[in-house]
């Protein structure tokens, strides 16, 4: 079905121009997906809200229907990140990072608000621990607040800064007894990460990870970062390196996370010179045993940062090229099950552009197929598709509100 804007607000003096990050980097790169249970499908979908990216705007999404609630200008290239409360997403814009209440679980209209944490090129956004953490590239400064409080503060609410050394596209974790973690590095290039406890003191650090990029919290508060010949783990004050079977350059970026499970999942390429971002292979780390493997995909199952996440059963979803979601049991690294989705495509030429990606809210899986402008909602727990709709414009980034 062609769905329609309901009304379109105006972003007082919107810039025109693209936001880039130094890097490409998964939209919620930690990405996570509490374990529900089938029968919760129908709820999840009832509550949620979906804010879909596309150039020059920004439509939320009824979660059910995928109906266009409201649609909003914005700059040419925006990215959407879950701001950690279930309603709000953060909108990556020049100035910083702009609130987008979705009005997810409740009957409130949406707003694409004037609140705006201010940073010098916005980048990756965290969500731990009830704390959001954003991180600015542009400084290294890392702003923290408590999730709950968008909801409840009048503007900005209450936020600790903690500034960056030197500047690089980095990205900051804070854990439950206010440890924090952070990337090290400056415009030269990235090379480990620094945990300081919650008065400032240095507890450990490593210079161990060349290109440092990505973060994900599993069970336990195993923290897991990416590196370009491997993965470090920070755990209980100690960090542990880890090696990718190919040396020099096994790199992963982006790990996908779940809260209940040790084991992490991470995109993985091991040719620095390959050309496109295809990926045909995984990165499977278990926190607990302290060992990483690759594991190869079966032939023609493709994906890029924007196509992999966590959801029912902590397995692990990628949205391959071919069209179809492939359930990835993260335990043994086979492909348990596969549906079709969307029809097969190719890598983009450039991580800017849109092609198709894949969020989760509860059991339901929210799917871009920007070659038909269209959106689906998919319940994993079936491989049923249970909704989808043709926009007047071509999806790009994803964010969920679950509600």
């Amino acid at each position: 079905m062609r769905t329609s804007p309901l009304r379109r607000a105006l972003i007082s003096a919107a810039a025109i121009g693209a936001v880039v990050t130094l890097a490409s980097c998964s939209s919620g790169g930690d990405s996570t997906a509490p374990a529900s249970s089938p029968d919760s499908s129908a709820s999840d979908a009832a509550s949620a809200r979906v804010a879909v990216a596309y150039e020059g705007g920004i439509l939320v999404l009824d979660g059910e229907t995928l109906d266009t609630v409201a649609d909003f200008d914005s700059e040419q290239f925006t990215r959407l990140n879950p701001a950690g409360d279930d309603r709000h997403v953060m909108v990556t814009m020049s100035e910083g990072f702009q609130v987008l209440d979705t009005g997810a679980g409740s009957s409130d209209e949406p707003e694409l608000t004037d609140t705006i944490f201010e940073a010098d090129t916005p980048g990756h956004v965290v969500r731990h621990a009830d704390k959001t953490v954003l991180y600015a590239d542009g400084t290294s400064d890392t702003t923290i607040f408590d999730s709950a409080d968008l909801a409840n503060a009048d503007g900005l609410p209450e936020v600790e800064t903690i500034p960056g050394v030197e500047a690089h596209h980095g990205v900051s974790v804070v854990l439950e007894d206010g440890t924090f973690l952070t990337t090290v590095g400056n415009a030269d290039g990235r090379n480990g990460i620094v945990a300081k406890d919650a008065e400032g003191t240095e507890i450990v650090s490593s210079d161990q990870c060349p290109g440092v990029h990505g973060e994900g919290t599993a069970k336990d508060e195993a923290v897991v970062f990416g590196c370009e010949n491997g993965a470090l783990i920070y755990q209980d004050g100690e960090i542990t390196k880890l090696d990718a079977p190919d040396q020099p350059y096994g790199r992963m970026g982006n790990a996908y996370v779940s809260e209940t499970s040790p084991l992490v999942v991470g995109d993985y390429k091991s040719d620095v010179d390959a050309e496109g971002y295809l990926l045909s292979a995984v990165t499977l780390i278990d926190t607990e045993a302290k060992t990483l493997e690759v594991v190869d995909l079966p032939e023609g199952v493709e994906y890029t940062f924007r196509d992999v996440v966590r959801g029912p059963d902590d397995l692990a979803y990628i949205l391959s090229s071919d069209g179809s979601i492939h359930v990835l049991d993260p335990e043994s690294g086979e492909i348990t099950d596969s549906f079709p989705v969307v029809e097969a495509w190719e890598g983009p030429a450039e991580w800017q552009d849109a092609h198709p990606a894949i969020v989760v809210a509860g059991n339901i899986a929210y799917v871009t197929e920007p070659a038909a402008n269209s959106v689906h909602a998919v319940d994993l727990t079936t491989g049923k598709v249970l909704a989808s709709t043709e926009l007047d414009v071509t999806p790009n980034e994803i964010a969920p509100a679950a509600g």
